[in-house]
């Protein structure tokens, strides 16, 4: 009796399934307001700090770029900063006058940049005790990005802090040290407004922490 084959022969073995990038579902899952849907009922959104926050008022506004130079146009950003004092406030409420996580995101409408309304963060010590720079801590969520990135946003304008800084000076490269800092700008109402645009991949990628 002829024993069967076990192996499949070429033309019955199975092709591999097509493959797709993830989504693009970023504006529809975590910015609906943006998505055209109803937003919740508390929505965590841009508006970390009103202007009765302790601190200086800033805004931050920058774009998410590729590894084609083009601007990615459904980014979400979220942020986690401490307050003018140093200090993390954990407990969110929208009727308080500043809280420490916000979130954003690029948009068609928004000229493909996201923007965050809050205050400049203060000196925080690290694990050992030693002074951070001021900075924001960033996560990026994208199509084709299946776990968020994380980076940090610093400020030209705290040479001194940053120079001491033991995060910012744990990237050896000056060079990429330099894709952290935010530039300072002065928005056309007079405000102070920093600008950090986000490099995913190619020449001037930003740096990303693995936290």
């Amino acid at each position: 009796m002829k024993q069967p084959n076990s192996t499949p022969t070429t033309d019955l073995m199975l092709r591999e399934t097509a493959s797709q990038t993830a989504g693009p579902y970023v504006h529809i899952g975590l910015a609906l307001s943006i998505a055209g849907l109803p937003p919740r009922q508390e929505e965590i959104w841009s508006r970390m700090a009103t202007p009765e926050a302790d601190g200086q008022p800033i805004e931050v506004v920058g774009s998410v770029i590729d590894g084609n130079g083009d601007l990615v146009r459904d980014t979400f950003i979220e942020a986690w900063q401490a307050d003018a004092h140093g200090e993390y406030q954990c407990d969110f409420d929208l009727e308080k006058p500043f809280n420490s996580f916000g979130r954003s995101a690029t948009t068609v409408e928004s000229g493909g940049e996201w923007s965050l309304t809050t205050v400049k963060p203060g000196i925080v010590n690290a694990a050992n005790g030693k002074p951070m720079a001021p900075h924001i801590n960033l996560a990026v969520f994208a199509r084709g990005i299946n776990m968020q990135l994380n980076t940090r946003m610093y400020f030209e304008d705290e040479a001194e802090a940053n120079a001491a800084c033991p995060i910012l000076n744990a990237v050896e490269s000056e060079s990429r040290r330099r894709t952290l800092i935010a530039r300072r700008e002065e928005s056309e109402d007079g405000k102070v407004r920093y600008r950090f645009d986000i490099r995913l991949r190619g020449e001037g990628e930003t740096v990303f922490f693995d936290f």
